[in-house]
């Protein structure tokens, strides 16, 4: 290996997560700004110097010789900065299900406080009798498939493919169910758990009306689910606007539904809708994206949907 290539394995051009000092000519770098990482010594130099740049020290050393002035004499080169490494996530963060199961826990309880206190002689009889309203239990039917979901995503997990589970989208009560950060891309995930419901693929116009597809599930249209995954894609992509090479797909992953036997799959808007398995295959193939890339995309995700650190709800 020659010595210019050894320099390029050497650096990594990355956007700093903390501040630091460029080691050649001494500016100061911000949090976030592009520079270029030292791994042998540790250090960064802006992405403007150039390798074996003249300091200003010795620009005015050269300068007071052609004057014949007495020599600069030149400042102490600045000492290495010491950078710490750059923060690091498990390869699967955050837990499935979780803001979904502290939600049901919230309106379980709420509902037995309130009839315990409405209904002080026969509220524990009504409590027994009467179950939570399918409301509140869609909460629980939903908190588990994400946690089944996630713990298949884990199992796939390493440094060729990351998670990011249940991730709060700030300013909003929403949240995205999962993340994977892939060779192939970033794929949105959202858990669906319809037990005993097929999900199928339906078209409406094309000749005279406007072409329209429809998601279906046990024969009721939710297409509302499709719209829902189209936004957090678009929120996905303008996190990372910088990169837009990256492809971010959005898939509907149904846990229990009633597949087919042969095909089941389909795309509504470039929305995927699959079973685990099939979404495993998706995420399994190969492409371009290095286990560095791999790691860096997933911390700058935790950085624009943090995981939960209440149990907000989500939609």
């Amino acid at each position: 290996m020659g010595d210019d290539q050894a320099i390029v394995v050497d650096v990594k051009r990355m956007r700093l997560r903390y501040a630091g000092t460029c080691a050649r000519c001494t500016t100061a770098l911000a949090s976030g700004t592009t520079a270029d990482y030292h791994r042998a010594s540790k250090t960064v130099t802006c992405v403007e110097c150039p390798p074996g740049a003249a300091s200003t020290a010795d620009t005015g050393q050269d300068a007071a010789r052609a004057t014949n002035d007495p020599p600069v004499v030149p400042e102490p080169a600045p000492a290495p900065v010491d950078l710490p490494p750059p923060p690091t996530l498990a390869v699967a963060d955050g837990h499935g299900g979780a803001s979904a199961a502290v939600e049901y826990q919230r309106r379980h309880d709420s509902r037995q406080e309130r009839v315990l206190t409405n209904h002080p002689r026969i509220g524990r009889f009504l409590l027994a009798v009467f179950d939570d309203p399918q409301s509140t239990r869609a909460w629980s039917v939903g908190a588990e498939g994400e946690r089944m979901l996630g713990e298949m995503l884990a199992s796939l997990a390493g440094d060729s493919l990351r998670v990011l589970n249940d991730r709060r989208i700030p300013r909003t009560k929403a949240n995205i169910d999962h993340l994977v950060v892939c060779p192939s891309g970033i794929f949105v995930v959202d858990a669906k758990r319809y037990r005993n419901s097929r999900p199928e693929l339906r078209v409406e116009g094309g000749l005279i009306r406007p072409r329209t597809e429809l998601l279906y599930v046990g024969g009721r249209d939710r297409t509302t689910l499709v719209n829902g995954m189209l936004k957090q894609v678009a929120l996905v992509r303008t996190a990372l606007a910088d990169r837009p090479e990256v492809p971010v797909r959005g898939v509907l992953c149904f846990v229990d539904a009633d597949w087919p036997l042969i095909g089941g799959s389909f795309t509504v808007d470039d929305v995927a809708v699959v079973w685990p398995k099939k979404l495993k295959t998706i995420l399994t193939q190969p492409d371009g994206l290095h286990p560095d890339q791999i790691a860096d995309l997933q911390w700058r995700l935790h950085e624009s949907f943090p995981r939960h650190s209440q149990g907000l709800p989500h939609q």
